[in-house]
């Protein structure tokens, strides 16, 4: 019976983060969870569950696939522990997963596979190679420089990429991924009113609280103007456009 199980988890990794895990998954999660894709962009909400479908995907990769290594790379080491902190939680619920070496930040289990979790610099970054998921937690704000330090990790593997954010702004190689990234990602927005687990009350106190830039971002998944931008984007957009209306009458501009 127990190897049926593992076979059916193995297979199906949202069920093995429903059954296994005891996780209630959002249909997003799910997809996350199960979907072919090699390269994947999450923007959601704060408190949308991201960080908890990267670390049951982190988890199922480890314990199905021996001798794998899941890297976890956020801006700062509080994240990267958190993160991690999030994966050990999951791992806790299965009482038969062997565990022969853990510390703080990374562990190694029985099968060979390994998890490590990392701040966001290139000293600690160089040394890791052949990674089978790669994990971008708070992706808007891991910078372009340790993003591609790290893509090269992936090439001899052919390992998968997983990044998850709220947006920070109209900048940065997750915004550039997200817009101009073409098909080879796919993409999940959840955005607060979304998210079953926000309350339309509590949303609206925010909506009241915050500067409307920092709550759009937070919350509604908008890459907005940063707030050290001299002009907004749509007037940058508007000062380029190829129509522009005459201001003495002419009928065009000439060279």
């Amino acid at each position: 019976m127990q190897l049926a199980n593992d076979l059916r988890h193995g297979l199906d990794a949202a069920r093995f983060a429903r059954e296994a895990l005891d996780l209630d998954l959002d249909a997003w999660q799910e997809t996350v969870l199960t979907t072919p894709s090699k390269r994947l962009l999450m923007n959601v909400t704060r408190q949308g569950g991201k960080s908890t479908v990267a670390a049951a995907k982190g988890l199922h990769r480890a314990v199905f696939v021996p001798g794998s290594l899941v890297l976890m790379v956020s801006p700062s080491l509080r994240q990267s522990s958190e993160l991690y902190r999030r994966w050990r939680a999951l791992a806790d619920r299965l009482p038969a997963l062997a565990l022969v070496e853990d510390t703080k930040t990374s562990c190694t289990l029985a099968n060979g596979s390994r998890v490590v979790s990392l701040p966001s610099t290139e000293a600690t970054i160089r040394g890791y190679a052949s990674v089978d998921l790669l994990l971008f937690d708070e992706a808007s704000r891991v910078e372009d420089a340790l993003y591609g330090a790290c893509r090269p990790m992936v090439s001899v593997s052919n390992g998968d990429i997983a990044a998850m954010t709220t947006p920070w702004g109209q900048r940065g190689w997750f915004w550039e991924a997200w817009e101009r990234g073409g098909s080879r990602w796919e993409r999940f927005e959840v955005a607060a009113p979304d998210c079953p687990r926000i309350s339309p009350a509590f949303l609206e106190e925010e909506r009241q609280s915050l500067p409307p830039l920092f709550f759009e971002s937070e919350y509604l998944c908008r890459f907005a103007d940063t707030e050290d931008s001299v002009f907004r984007t749509e007037d940058l957009d508007k000062a380029f456009n190829p129509i522009v209306t005459p201001l003495f009458g002419a009928s065009h501009v000439s060279d």
